[in-house]
């Protein structure tokens, strides 16, 4: 995998990549206030994926190498994520000029992680390339944070339809295309998108190796002890096959569990007057 996506040097070209038509206001930033990027990117509850994203992630052989041989992931378990949701979340809610400059962040970021595996891993050779800005791994790593605000969102907040969904979608395909996803390689609607992800999750990429095993580890079961409520939310929200993957245990005690932390987070955060549709301006 020897491809790799450069950003372009300036402002006009940069968003003219990430096709924003029409642009807001330079201070309202790249994206509408009322838009449902914004509307579900803004929900605290989002945290909760964090684990489900990582590990979805580094079920990929080549990013699991790269985050094992270019982060501090044992002494800071939480770091690289950390750093990529408040890139994320300048992306989604900074002025104009921030936004710019965090896509050009990360693609310095991507810029040095290269390498090779140490190691067979599934369908990847001991010795494969791997590099921080290929397209596929950018896509991967960017497809498993929008895909899991969904699932997050519907879990312990409320269902999407479908108006709701392609307008988050349309957002989350601009961030992809700021990161350096060629647009031609960004699915045009929410369902390609799902259609695209379901394959790669039934597809042979994705390979728990002892990389991904380790990195997983450091965030379910820390060293000093804990962990135990993301370790249960974590497992419930990851599809079955990387559970058994990942060795991680289920079953209807902890299904219960999961179900009245839901049920629980969803009651706290009900509004006492139901939310109006997003953009309505009912009763203004």
């Amino acid at each position: 995998m020897t491809e790799r996506v450069l950003l372009p040097e300036s402002d006009a070209e940069l968003l003219e990549r990430a096709g924003l038509d029409p642009l807001p206001e330079p201070t309202e930033g790249l994206f509408r206030n009322d838009g449902w990027l914004r509307r579900i990117s803004s929900e605290q509850v989002l945290l909760f994926g964090g684990g489900r994203a990582l590990l979805l992630e580094v079920a990929h052989p080549l990013v699991a190498a790269g985050v094992a041989q270019h982060s501090d992931f044992r002494r800071d378990p939480l770091g690289r994520l950390r750093r990529t949701l408040e890139a994320m979340s300048t992306l989604t809610f900074a002025d104009r000029g921030r936004a710019l400059a965090a896509a050009r962040g990360v693609e310095r970021a991507h810029a040095r992680v290269r390498g090779t595996l140490p190691r067979a891993v599934g369908v990847f050779a001991e010795g494969t390339p791997y590099d921080g800005r290929a397209p596929e791994l950018i896509r991967w790593v960017w497809a498993t944070l929008a895909d899991t605000a969904i699932v997050v969102y519907e879990q312990f907040v409320a269902p999407l339809d479908g108006v709701a969904k392609e307008d988050y979608y349309a957002g989350q395909a601009a961030i992809a295309r700021l990161l350096g996803v060629p647009p031609e390689r960004v699915p045009a609607s929410f369902a390609a998108f799902r259609s695209d992800f379901d394959a790669m999750l039934a597809g042979d990429e994705l390979c728990v190796g002892s990389d991904a095993r380790e990195i997983a580890a450091s965030i379910l079961r820390p060293p000093g002890g804990g962990g135990g409520t993301v370790r249960l939310v974590t497992t419930a929200l990851l599809p079955e096959r990387l559970r058994e993957a990942f060795e991680l245990p289920w079953d209807a005690e902890r299904e219960q569990r999961f179900a009245a932390l839901g049920a629980s987070v969803r009651a706290l955060r009900k509004p006492a007057v139901p939310d109006r549709p997003c953009g309505s301006r009912e009763g203004v």
